[in-house]
Order: C-alpha cells, then sequence, then structure tokens
C-alpha cells in the first residue's frame, strides 16, 4: 500500500513536468565559445613559454612577433599582393576542379558504361600524390599561371569525382522506385531524388578537396611565383625569417577557416531539410 502511494504521487507530482524534446537526436549542440577558449589559451600558453624562455626564439618564435611580421605586410601592402595572386589561383582551380569532379561523379554514378570505363581510371590516379605531377605539369603548361591552376584542378578532381559517385550509390534505392512507381522521369527522379540524397556526401568532399586545394597552392607558388602565400613562406624560410613564416602559415590558417566557414553555411543552406 506504502508502495502505491508513492508511484502514485510521483506519478501525479511529473505530470505538470515539461518533457524533453529529443527530436534532434545525436544533432551536435552548438557551443561556438568553446572553439576560441582554446585557441586563445594555446596561444597564451605559447607567448608565456618564449617570454619565460621555456621555448628557445631560435625554435619557435612567439605569437606576439608573427603578429607584428604580419602588421609590417599589411602597412607595406604586400599582404594583399600575396593573397590577392593566392585566392585567385585557389578560387579557379578549385572551382573549375570541383564542376567537372561533380560532372563526371554523376556520370559514374548514373551511366553503367562511364562507370566500367572511367571508375577503374580514377581509382588508378587518385593515389598519386598530385605534387609529383607539378614538373609535368611545368613542362605542358609553362612557369607561369597555368600549371598553378592545373595542379590545383587536378589535385580536387579526383577527391570530389570519388564523393560524388559514392554519394549517387548511398541514395535509397527504395526512394528511386517509388518516383519511378508514380512515374517519373528520369531527369526528374535525378534532380528531386538522387540529387538531395547525394548532398550529404558531396558537400563533405568540398571541405576534402578544398583543403588539398591549399597545399597543393603552397607547392605549386614555391616553384617560380613571384607573388603568393607560398612565395612568401618559401623566401622567409630560405631567410631563416620564422617570424614572418609564422606570419605566412597564420595566413594560410584563415585562408583554411573562411573555406570551411563558408562550405558550412552551404551545408545549412542546402541540407536544411535534415533538420
Amino acid at each position: 500500500m506504502p508502495l502505491m502511494w508513492n508511484w502514485s504521487m510521483a506519478e501525479r507530482s511529473d505530470r505538470g513536468r515539461p518533457v524533453a524534446f529529443r527530436g534532434g537526436g545525436f544533432s551536435p549542440r552548438p557551443l561556438g565559445v568553446v572553439g576560441p577558449l582554446v585557441f586563445i589559451a594555446v596561444l597564451a600558453f605559447w607567448e608565456a613559454g618564449c617570454r619565460t624562455g621555456l621555448i628557445p626564439p631560435l625554435v619557435l618564435p612567439a605569437p606576439s612577433e608573427a603578429l607584428a611580421a604580419l602588421a609590417h605586410l599589411v602597412e607595406t601592402g604586400l599582404l594583399w599582393k600575396h593573397l590577392g595572386a593566392s585566392l585567385q589561383r585557389l578560387l579557379v582551380g578549385w572551382t573549375l576542379g570541383t564542376l567537372l569532379g561533380i560532372a563526371v561523379g554523376f556520370s559514374i554514378g548514373l551511366f553503367s558504361l562511364a562507370r566500367a570505363g572511367l571508375a577503374p581510371v580514377v581509382a588508378a590516379i587518385f593515389p598519386i600524390p598530385k605534387i609529383a605531377l607539378l614538373p609535368l605539369f611545368v613542362v605542358w603548361f609553362g612557369i607561369g599561371e597555368g600549371s598553378k591552376v592545373a595542379t590545383i584542378l587536378f589535385g580536387t578532381f579526383f577527391p570530389t569525382v570519388v564523393a560524388t559517385y559514392g554519394g549517387v550509390d548511398n541514395v535509397d534505392r527504395n526512394l528511386i522506385r517509388m518516383g519511378q512507381s508514380f512515374g517519373l522521369s528520369w531527369l526528374s527522379i535525378v534532380r528531386k531524388i538522387i540529387l538531395p540524397g547525394a548532398l550529404p556526401a558531396i558537400l563533405p568532399g568540398f571541405r576534402i578537396s578544398a583543403a588539398i586545394a591549399i597545399v597543393l597552392l603552397v607547392a605549386a607558388e614555391m616553384i617560380g611565383a613571384e607573388f603568393g602565400v607560398g612565395a612568401y613562406i618559401l623566401l622567409a624560410g630560405s631567410l631563416m625569417a620564422l617570424d614572418e613564416l609564422l606570419a605566412g602559415v597564420a595566413i594560410l590558417s584563415v585562408m583554411g577557416l573562411t573555406v570551411n566557414w563558408l562550405i558550412a553555411r552551404l551545408e545549412r543552406f542546402l541540407l536544411r531539410w535534415r533538420t
């Protein structure tokens, strides 16, 4: 009897308590403050280690010295020359490589003939380090902008192809059969079912290809480029100016963070139907 009374009292007290919403599943909670705090803590520890002599300045200069070198770049106007040249090469190479990769990836995912002919070629060339092909591109396109853009394009193309046809393959076939049963045309099925279903795999492929593009950009600019972040880093390293070298690395890090933020915004816009 006391047990029944306690149970009824607990049930009565829980009636007015709101039930927590669990529709989000395992979706991550936005904790935007954590990342900047960790970054500031790392920089503070780094600065303190340099000022106390724990980190020798010949091994790693303090963040304040790299910031001073970056400020000098801004004052002289060299920052915009280096950054403008790098962004132009990155934008052209990554855009062309991504568009071609999406087109070829959809061809492999949708057409049996393209899969039989192109998938083995992609599998054979994809593991080759694209930096190793840079001298070949210099021979083909010259030491100017053509070889640099071609290197970025080539490196961006293959991960986009793999992500695209992998996303097409992972689309639920029951949805495609349902579209066929409703009499949808082939183009309507591709546009309304396959493309939205493949986007969750294609968009993360953009992140990978953008990171590869930045790596190849630096490598390409270290060969025969007058302006560019890679050329600036190469010059600073040859002069053992570690503060300027770290300033160049910081510029690359900001470029990567910006590209990642833009792709995240694109994912949020195109995949808002999943929430």
